[in-house]
């Protein structure tokens, strides 16, 4: 029975042994994944605000940029270029409300010819999303962050020249009036 019973703590020892002589040096190690180094690449736009006038709305395109991600070290674009900036539009009419429907962006080359964005890109567009911010009163103003895609074409030196912004919008007559009517109170 004690022969039995050495034999059997023997096998447990030699097996606990054998584990840990595997764990420690029968395992190759895992190679560590690097992770890539991703940074922002920032293009100036010059001017990087400038004011603008279509019919009776102003306004200002301020805080303008082109933002690629890139790998460091490799260069390869993570995620392509876009365009933010900062719009404020305001209605400089003295009598017209005026509705807000959306506008579209252009790149325009030197030769004033649209460049194309890349086919699984989407249209630049302008959108006044939130119900309100669509309305504008005579001297009101609505600001809108814009957040577009950006042709890598025209990241090339001196290919774009222009950015078009067309505005869709919807004026309606805007008039105060006062009424006077006669009245007259009876007495009890």
């Amino acid at each position: 029975m004690k022969a039995a019973m050495w034999k059997w703590k023997w096998w447990i020892g030699a097996a606990l042994v054998a584990v840990v002589a595997w764990m420690a040096l029968g395992r190759s190690p895992q190679p560590t994944a690097t992770a890539a180094m991703i940074e922002d690449k920032t293009y100036t736009v010059t001017p990087a605000a400038i004011k603008v006038r279509a019919g009776i709305v102003t306004g200002e395109v301020t805080e303008m940029k082109v933002t690629e991600r890139v790998e460091q070290g490799s260069g390869r674009v993570v995620s392509p270029a876009k365009l933010t900036a900062k719009v404020v539009l305001k209605n400089s009419s003295a009598n017209q409300t005026l509705r807000l429907v959306g506008g579209t962006i252009q790149y325009l080359d030197a030769q004033g010819q649209p460049i194309k964005l890349e086919e699984s890109r989407t249209e630049p567009t302008l959108r006044f999303a939130t119900y309100g911010s669509d309305r504008l009163d005579p001297g009101q103003e609505a600001t809108q962050s814009l957040d577009v895609d950006f042709p890598a074409e025209a990241l090339k030196a001196k290919k774009l020249k222009e950015i078009r912004l067309e505005l869709a919008y919807i004026p309606s007559a805007y008039q105060e009036e006062t009424v006077d009517f006669i009245v007259s109170i009876s007495g009890q």
